[in-house]
């Protein structure tokens, strides 16, 4: 239980999981605000145009009632934030494009791997000196290889 309670706290404190808790709270700020655009705004506008009622209601039978309104509400909030996460995903990758454009016209490198300064003594498994030829954790001699 120590071990996963330990886990656990390794991975709230990471700044990963502070950025999702950001993106979550304005992502449902930002949900409202999508909601007032199409409810006060795109759908008056449809209302005119198609001369129907959003939030009309079917009656089926008794207190049954079909909300064709609220659905069509709906598809509209989440095409809306389909299409704004998509243009959000567009910019950060196309940013991202123009920051490794950018660093390769500076002349900057990829990536290279760091120069290997170490090997792995044969006898014990230690990790020693590249150059050395004698191992300093089980004091073994070791062979020079002919290069």
């Amino acid at each position: 239980m120590k071990k996963l309670w330990k886990e656990f706290k390794d991975f709230i404190s990471k700044g990963n999981v502070v950025d999702l808790a950001v993106g979550v709270i304005i992502g449902a700020a930002f949900k409202d605000i999508v909601t007032s655009l199409t409810a006060n705004i795109i759908q008056p506008i449809l209302d005119l145009i198609v001369k129907t009622d959003f939030g009309a209601k079917l009656h089926l039978k008794g207190d049954i009632y079909l909300n064709y309104g609220a659905f069509i509400t709906s598809v509209i909030n989440f095409l809306i934030m389909a299409f704004v996460v998509f243009l959000f995903v567009k910019i950060i990758n196309s940013a991202k494009g123009l920051g490794d454009k950018l660093r390769h016209l500076a002349g900057g490198k990829e990536d290279e791997p760091a120069p290997v300064t170490t090997k792995i003594c044969p006898f014990c498994k230690s990790e020693i000196a590249l150059d050395a030829t004698r191992c300093p954790h089980c004091t073994s001699v070791l062979e020079e290889k002919a290069e």
